[in-house]
């Protein structure tokens, strides 16, 4: 099996591990949920990983950081459960599971799995989006719509979609949903890594919002800042933040 049909076997099937954990802690507390859900998608992850690659190192959002990693060729990057509040609510579909592969510097195999969606996006081929639409549309968080990307949707004419979590955004952009992802204030390695994949995949703009390239497998896991979007917007993008 190659890496990109792991990640997508992977996240797919954690997704649905998330999806019965639904099922069953229907009546649980949402804190219960998430819990619940962070545990067991992470715990699948590292087992099936340690089967599938046992040579290769695991940077997991839910797992201690090994810096055994920073000596490794190959490093699996994942998050286990993008977007926890929203799994834990159960009528959202704005979720996702992340899996890819870092290997030489670049990312080398990405999957993104919506589950409550049934879709997985998943390298090395990742359709286009359609066309855009005459008005761009830049995705934000549904309870705290950063500034930055208000900056952004005033430069551009643009209006606002509101959506969960950072894959469920990227996703969006992929899907011909939304045009515009831009975020500043605070991600990891595990939140963009297999969405930036899957995005350059469908030949999309990925960058931090200074234009410079986003880098994985550093020792500090912490990537702030982050710009995804059609690359016929991303000129305009970046000078919206500079």
């Amino acid at each position: 099996m190659s890496d990109h049909e792991l990640a997508a076997q992977l996240a797919t099937e954690a997704g649905r591990l998330l999806l019965d954990v639904r099922i069953e802690l229907a009546e649980a507390t949402a804190a219960d949920r998430k819990a619940a859900g962070d545990k067991r998608s992470h715990d699948y992850l590292m087992e099936a990983l340690a089967a599938a690659r046992p040579h290769d190192a695991v940077l997991s959002e839910e797992g201690a950081d090994d810096p055994i990693r920073l000596r490794s060729e190959r490093v699996w990057i994942v998050d286990p459960l993008d977007g926890t509040r929203e799994f834990s609510e159960l009528d959202r579909d704005d979720w996702a599971v992340h899996v890819a592969l870092w290997s030489g510097g670049e990312l080398i195999a990405g999957a993104v799995a919506l589950p409550a969606q049934d879709v997985t996006f998943a390298t090395p081929a990742v359709a286009a989006p359609p066309p855009a639409p005459d008005v761009p549309r830049i995705v934000v968080s549904r309870t705290r719509p950063p500034a930055i990307a208000l900056q952004v949707r005033d430069a551009l004419n643009g209006t606002l979609v509101e959506m969960g979590s950072a894959g469920a955004k990227v996703a969006a952009v992929v899907q011909g949903r939304a045009d515009v992802y831009v975020h500043a204030g605070g991600q990891y390695e595990w939140d963009s890594a297999a969405p930036v994949a899957v995005a350059r995949a469908a030949g999309l703009h990925t960058s931090r919002i200074d234009g410079s390239p986003l880098e994985y497998n550093r020792p500090d896991p912490l990537l702030p800042d982050l710009v995804v979007c059609r690359p016929e917007y991303a000129e305009a993008v970046l000078a919206a933040i500079v």
